[in-house]
């Protein structure tokens, strides 16, 4: 297990997280501004709202107004968003600090021209922002210059797109049209460092010689005092002491891999080792390519385009192996094919890769049709498929016409599926569709050096990036899937196949437990048996017992006749909070941030053409779009009008803060501000609109019948051990011998079982009111293939929620207290993450509590409680097992204050 490393101090980190967390619940806390979410493609991620909301603050927080915060570093995981980042930084100094010009600075011509294409080519895929920028009403154009123009035009943003060599060649090197130190003097700069561990060389070697890329970088940060540098990186070295020196009060903002791969924006990593030779390997890895290709196509209706990436040490190696591969599919046959399958199966073990085994059961399945298969695959993986990224000379491959294809290989135009390459594909290649790594073994030598499998390591959670398919109609950003289940092995999961070398292996594992990434070998990982107890089979409950959730009937068309059916108030005025980041009002000078408790509502007009503009912008309002769910709705205007959201009887209102009084909304704020009620109205049709609904009425279900055996995998890791002991999130088997848990084992996260350890110290107590006393995990496994899995849902019921959401839910435990008089259920939902997002739920479970008197019973003669209480979080943080007692007991447990 990776030794965890002492966490050295980060004095500015530490200054603005603190800043951060005393701001950030409360009322007029800075946000992203509405002009960066709309001129962006993409929608800002949490932790990217994160990082932009800590540079705010470092630039303009009254607690930093005596310190000039000119240097940042944004220490932020691989395939998190940098760039990303980095337009909205562009847009933000634009327009809060009236910065125009930005030099953009890397190391590699690769991550060069691919930023490029990000921030300036509006014809590429990568492009990061909207055709049209427009902030306050005023078009503006991203211009991109070698150098800054001495006069320059309002409405522009000039980006100068260099190498770091470049731009230091002309520091020291005086040419005509070059840029020297005075012309960076001449307007303020912001200099945006990309791959920022690069620029550290003097300070590692601690000698600063005289033409070094970090001394060009300070030149031009000092040209003026209003210059900026802004620097980005995954892989930055505090362990060296000159390095951390650097970089201690510059490190703003920390996004690590790991967490990346809890949030689940990332692939899962599984290792496959052969002893196979190359060939075989190629062989099988284009079986288990082609089978994600026809698995997501065949099974979920999804059309992906897995790539291969075969990795060499050397590039005469890497050259020969493309030719091998070429010579392979070019001689594969039907009978090849077999012969190789049969092959495959006489030295099967238990140690193989449980992926291929799924591979290579399908083409044996598919005998009849292995002709049509092989056509298929000399097709896909065809020499014009194939990209041989490979070049000795310092320019690098992405000259030399494959970088378009290389930085496109998600579009569906773009037909390659096979990379061959060496170092050239390291830092900032961007694709999100790689499932298959080889490591070719092409070289004795470097088999067992660190240095190797650290940059292989690097490649991997490169390649981790999730690939976010259509599935059902909607894109997914995040993992959807039970890890290790067969749909995460073959669609969420990128595979490194390894050569099966000792050495090799353990500096490989190292590496990865060194980044502290989650991998562990592609072996079959058998499904766990959970078991009902037969001591628990033996008791009443078990033989007469019910657990109880409310019925739902069928919802008709003519049923959702007003938008009050969906949870959306159309009677009332609205009130809309101005959002501050529209103009910087809360901070002026040396003022410290505006005082939201202090303001007013003002009346805002908007004729018919904002209202127009509006529902063109939104595509749920295109009227295909909105008749999918208001099925009685016949037109857009009729939408508009007093039958459904009745907003020309109404009056939007506006909080402006009291220091805005005689300020005037522009016709951009008014469209902001109308745009963020009809997303919030969207967003509440969506979750309002369902075919079925809950009612009042709770139906017993006899437990014996569905408190069932299931089996469930616990993903298999053996790397990440540091990250995965310390993610609340982490799933494991624990055995539980506690007679009043019903089953054998749980296999459950960290705060799953917090819950139940917290359950069990109580058990005592509770059994002093109750006879029977039972926690039962309801695992949506035990009815997965079954219909009685949709009856085991809890549904919204009345009409009091703030948010109308009638999909239903299963709570994952259910707290069920017996006596002579009466029984009460207590749902009970543990919640790591996405408790905003899944607030609804909690607001269904404490609604149980204060509406008792809308709950009926099919059967009246049993004396039933059902109740609910609010997420249980890790640590308890909102006093979840204190409600239970007061439920269960009318009191809190001994030992347990009121308040907590």
């Amino acid at each position: 297990m990776a030794k965890k490393k002492k966490q050295l101090p980060l004095p500015l980190y530490d200054e603005v997280r603190e800043l951060n967390d005393s701001l950030f619940n409360e009322e007029g806390a800075w946000e992203t501004p509405e002009y960066i979410k709309q001129n962006m493609v993409h929608t800002f991620r949490y932790y990217q709202d994160g990082a932009l909301r800590f540079f705010h603050y470092s630039q303009v927080a009254n607690e930093f107004r005596f310190r000039n915060v000119n240097h940042v570093l944004f220490n932020m995981a691989t395939g998190s968003g940098k760039t990303d980042l980095m337009a909205g930084l562009i847009l933000y100094l634009y327009q809060e600090h009236g910065y125009q010009n930005f030099l953009f600075l890397v190391n590699t011509n690769g991550v060069l021209n691919k930023t490029i294409d990000n921030l300036t080519n509006m014809a590429s895929d990568k492009y990061l922002y909207t055709p049209q920028i427009e902030i306050d009403g005023e078009r503006i154009e991203i211009r991109q210059v070698p150098s800054f123009p001495k006069t320059q035009s309002k409405n522009t943003i000039y980006l100068k797109l260099a190498t770091v060599q470049r731009v230091s060649a002309d520091i020291y090197t005086q040419k005509e049209n070059a840029m020297g130190k005075e012309d960076y003097a001449r307007n303020k700069v912001v200099i945006l460092g990309d791959e920022a561990h690069h620029y550290s060389a003097s300070t590692k070697s601690e000698k600063e010689t005289e033409q070094s890329w970090e001394k060009a970088i300070s030149t031009i940060l000092n040209a003026n005092e209003d210059n900026r540098l802004l620097e980005f990186t995954a892989t930055i070295d505090l362990e060296n002491k000159n390095v951390y020196e650097k970089y201690k009060d510059k490190v703003l903002y920390r996004y690590a891999l790991d967490r990346f791969i809890q949030d689940k924006y990332s692939k899962n990593v599984k290792r496959i080792q052969s002893s196979n030779t190359d060939v075989d390997n190629m062989l099988n890895v284009v079986l288990l390519s082609e089978y994600r290709r026809k698995y997501a196509l065949e099974e979920h209706g999804a059309y992906i385009k897995p790539v291969i990436m075969f990795k060499s040490q050397r590039v005469d190696a890497s050259n020969a192996a493309h030719e091998q591969f070429n010579e392979l599919i070019n001689n594969l046959t039907v009978e090849s094919l077999k012969a190789f399958l049969n092959r495959q199966a006489q030295i099967a073990s238990e140690d193989d890769s449980e992926t291929l085994a799924f591979a290579h059961e399908y083409y044996r399945r598919r005998e009849d049709d292995l002709s049509e298969i092989v056509r298929d695959m000399k097709r896909e993986l065809a020499p014009s498929r194939i990209i041989n990224a490979n070049d000795t000379s310092q320019s690098g491959i992405l000259e030399k016409g494959h970088y378009e294809a290389l930085n496109s290989l998600e579009s569906p135009t773009n037909l390659y599926r096979v990379i061959f390459a060496v170092a050239r594909l390291t830092e900032g290649w961007d694709v999100l569709n790689l499932f298959d790594i080889v490591r070719l073994s092409d070289d004795p030598k470097a088999k067992g050096t660190k240095a190797t499998t650290i940059s292989e390591a690097q490649l991997i959670g490169r390649g981790a990036r999730y690939y976010p398919f259509l599935l059902n109609g909607e894109r997914s950003f995040t993992r959807r899937f039970d890890d290790d289940s067969k749909d995460s092995l073959i669609l969420e999961t990128i595979h490194y196949h390894t050569i099966n070398e000792p050495q090799y292996l353990k500096n490989l594992v190292a590496a990865l437990d060194e980044m502290n990434l989650p991998t562990g070998e592609d072996k079959k990982n058998p499904l766990i048996d959970v078991k009902v107890k037969p001591i628990f089979k033996r008791t009443n409950v078990w033989k007469h017992g019910k657990i109880y959730y409310n019925e739902t009937i069928e919802v008709t068309d003519t049923y959702y006749d007003t938008l009050e059916k969906y949870g959306v108030d159309t009677k009332s005025d609205v009130v809309i909070p101005y959002i501050s980041a529209l103009k910087e009002v809360g901070y002026k000078d040396d003022q410290v941030q505006e005082d939201y408790s202090n303001a007013y509502n003002v009346a805002v007009t908007f004729d018919k053409r904002y209202l127009n503009k509006i529902m063109n912008r939104l595509s749920f309002y295109h009227f295909s779009n909105l008749r999918k769910y208001i099925p009685l709705l016949k037109s857009r205007e009729e939408f508009l009008g007093e039958k459904w959201l009745n907003i020309y009887n109404r009056t939007i209102y506006v909080t402006i803060p009291r220091t805005m009084e005689s300020s005037v909304l522009t016709a951009n704020e008014k469209l902001n501000i109308l745009e963020r009620y009809f997303t919030d109205v969207a967003k509440q049709i969506k979750l309002g609109y369902s075919k079925q609904r809950g009612t009042g009425k709770f139906i017993g279900y006899p437990i014996k019948e569905y408190i069932a055996n299931y089996r469930k995998r616990v993903p298999n890791y053996d790397t990440g051990k540091m990250f995965m002991q310390n993610d609340p999130q982490t799933v494991q088997r624990y055995e539980l011998n506690e007679d009043y848990f019903v089953y054998d084992s749980a296999i459950i996260n960290l705060t799953e079982k917090q819950l139940i350890d917290r359950i069990a110290e109580r058990v005592e107590e509770l059994q002093e009111e109750y006879s029977d006393v039972y926690l039962i995990r309801m695992d949506e496994n035990m009815h997965r293939e079954s219909a009685k899995n949709n009856k085991l849902k809890l549904h919204q019921f009345g009409s009091g929620h703030d948010e109308v959401n009638l999909a239903g839910f299963q709570p994952d435990f259910i707290l069920y207290l017996q006596n002579s008089d009466y029984f009460i259920q207590i749902f009970i939902e543990p919640k790591g993450r996405n408790i905003e997002e899944e607030q609804w739920k909690e607001d269904l479970l404490t609604y149980i509590n204060e509406h008792e008197a809308e709950i009926v019973f099919e059967d009246e003669t049993e004396e039933v409680k059902i109740k609910g209480v609010k997420f249980y979080t890790m640590n308890d943080g909102r006093g979840t097992i204190r409600q239970i007692g007061e439920i269960a007991l009318g009191r809190p447990f001994k030992g347990l204050s009121v308040e907590k």
